[in-house]
């Protein structure tokens, strides 16, 4: 069962920038899909982001531009910045693992970013 832990969300300006991470439990996290979704009051759960065992990146066209993904493999982290904030980014966001070899598919508990002035 592989753990996820998101941490680094909170109140950020508009215009402002801030930095989720998430580390996984499980010492096999450079084959996961690794990915950040989030869910505003109201609205279903979409992916923001994700990033591949190979590096590659996908980015929603939301947030395309704006928003970076990242991996260390070394510490089973990946990270989401986001810079240029928007009030419209304002949603809880959660960190995903994908096991492609087992085909299952985990989540973290998700933190809560609020874009406000």
């Amino acid at each position: 069962q592989v753990q996820l832990v998101e941490s680094g969300g909170g109140l950020v300006q508009p215009g402002g920038s801030l930095r989720l991470s998430c580390v996984a439990s499980e010492s096999i996290f450079p084959i996961y899909l690794m990915g950040w979704y989030r869910q505003a009051v109201g609205n279903q759960r979409e992916l923001a982001a994700h990033i591949t065992s190979a590096g590659d990146t996908y980015y929603a066209d939301s947030v395309k531009g704006r928003f970076t993904i990242s991996r260390d493999n070394a510490k089973n982290t990946v990270y989401l910045e986001m810079t240029n904030a928007s009030p419209e980014d304002t949603a809880v966001y959660y960190c995903s693992a994908y096991n492609p070899y087992h085909d299952m598919n985990y989540w973290g508990k998700g933190t809560l970013v609020i874009v406000s002035s």
